[in-house]
């Protein structure tokens, strides 16, 4: 019995792309925060929080896109087809971010204003749009033989524009808790008073999510809600409310016992709980409803070339990334930082 190489492309995608949602989702949502935290000295401290490893965190969106046009033209072409207009908008303000995060700081202090505005603007419509994309794609996508067959406004729905607002509060919900754990004094108290809102609206759009993705698919329901599955998948929905509850009892630490990675790391499995019934849901389909791994997959032996570089590669990005984060660990002093 040989390797199924398209079941571990599949895999390595899914981490990426996971990975991607879990670093980036921080950093976006710093830029999300930025209306809420006016003063200078501030964002100047929250910037600072991720001036080391930000760029590094964009790594895994380009491993996994391109590991996608590797390993799965068809699903690629299709994709990117009928998301191409969300797409295109969620690269814009990834360049738009990007550029002020680095000119913010070079900036005269007449001008930061606004670099600190087009920093807001481009995480608000990366977040967005990373959220409707991910929408359409979970609500299905039109394809005719291995063809796009919608529209170019096929994004344009409920559930596309319901998903983009979720991305942005579970983003916002882990910047709030990544600043909880790397802050002190006022900004680090602030944070903690927004973030017990944040978890709240982010169960809100995941019980909104968990109810209207199978009632509009029965395929869905019928994986989560027959016999035996619902056995093996309760401990999905009890694990969010574990974490839920994890998170909100962490974050309500008077003045002198107040939070600090709990927070973080119980947002941070509240994503990957998520992403995990996102992927249950759709298994083994990489473009819903139609077409499988297997039928989007490229010859198996494109796909081993392919997977020798990556498998290579993929342990340097991970010691490189966790390197990173160890060395710049701990708490970043208001009157000093990376710039």
């Amino acid at each position: 019995m040989g390797i199924d190489t398209t079941v571990i492309w599949a895999v390595i995608i899914y981490f990426a792309v996971f990975m991607y949602v879990l670093l980036d989702g921080f950093d976006l949502g710093i830029g999300l925060l930025f209306p809420f935290t006016p003063k200078k000295r501030d964002r100047d401290t929250m910037m600072n929080t991720v001036a080391p490893v930000w760029d590094g965190n964009e790594t895994w969106l380009v491993l996994g896109g391109e590991g996608l046009l590797a390993a799965f033209p068809v699903a690629y072409s299709i994709i990117l087809s009928g998301l191409y207009l969300p797409l295109i908008f969620m690269l814009v303000g990834l360049v738009f971010r990007g550029v002020a995060f680095e000119f913010r700081f070079k900036a005269r202090e007449h001008e930061r204003h606004l670099w600190d505005k087009a920093f807001i603007g481009g995480s608000v419509v990366a977040s967005f749009f990373q959220g409707v994309a991910l929408g359409a794609f979970l609500d299905g996508i039109t394809v005719s033989g291995r063809s796009y067959a919608g529209g170019p406004l096929d994004w344009i729905a409920p559930f596309p524009l319901l998903a983009g607002v979720g991305v942005m509060i579970a983003y916002t919900l882990l910047g709030a808790t990544w600043l909880v754990m790397k802050t002190e004094g006022e900004l680090h108290a602030r944070m903690v008073q927004v973030a017990r809102p944040l978890a709240l609206m982010l169960l809100a759009a995941i019980v909104i999510v968990s109810i209207w993705t199978p009632w509009r698919d029965p395929a869905v329901a019928a994986r989560w809600f027959s016999f035996p599955n619902i056995l093996f998948l309760a401990p999905v929905p009890v694990l969010v409310a574990v974490f839920i509850v994890l998170l909100l009892r962490s974050l309500a630490g008077d003045e002198d016992d107040l939070p600090h990675r709990v927070p973080f790391v119980a947002a941070l499995a509240l994503i990957f709980l998520g992403y995990s019934g996102m992927a249950i849901s759709i298994w083994p389909h990489i473009v819903p409803p139609a077409i499988s791994i297997w039928e989007a997959a490229s010859p198996p032996s494109s796909q081993g070339f392919a997977l020798v570089g990556t498998l290579f590669i993929l342990p340097i990005i991970l010691m490189y990334t966790a390197w990173s984060y160890w060395v710049f660990r701990g708490k970043v002093k208001a009157d000093a930082g990376y710039h």
